[in-house]
């Protein structure tokens, strides 16, 4: 059976999709922008500063689905300049342990809202 995921603990979908989809033990994330719920607005214009939101976002939305960001299993990480990749892998490391989820970083031309970078993921629920 699928089930959406709502939580006003991480900004809505800006789109016509799903915030998050639970089907069986699995959660599927949408990418998540750097938006702080509370004001619906970007964290910062810092790339370093959106990764931890979008992180932040991912870890709230597995809350609702009743599991932690420990259990994520697959991350794709959207950035605008590549160049920043060594300091959000620092960012990104603060927020999970060994065993590292698989993950896949891309360098693409634009994210919606002009945000600099976005985060999807695959969580395991126990």
């Amino acid at each position: 059976m699928i089930q959406e995921i709502h939580t006003t603990d991480a900004p809505g979908a800006v789109g016509p999709f799903s915030l998050a989809i639970k089907v069986g033990n699995l959660l599927f994330v949408s990418g998540q922008l750097p938006i702080d719920p509370a004001t619906g607005e970007f964290n910062s214009d810092d790339a370093i500063a959106q990764a931890e939101q979008c992180l932040k976002n991912l870890g709230a939305i597995a809350t609702a689905a009743g599991t932690t960001l420990s259990n994520t299993v697959k991350t794709t990480v959207l950035l605008t300049d590549l160049g920043q990749f060594a300091e959000i892998n620092k960012v990104y490391a603060g927020f999970f342990a060994k065993p590292f989820p698989a993950r896949a970083c891309y360098e693409v031309s634009a994210l919606p809202k002009g945000a600099k970078v976005e985060i999807e993921a695959v969580i395991a629920i126990p």
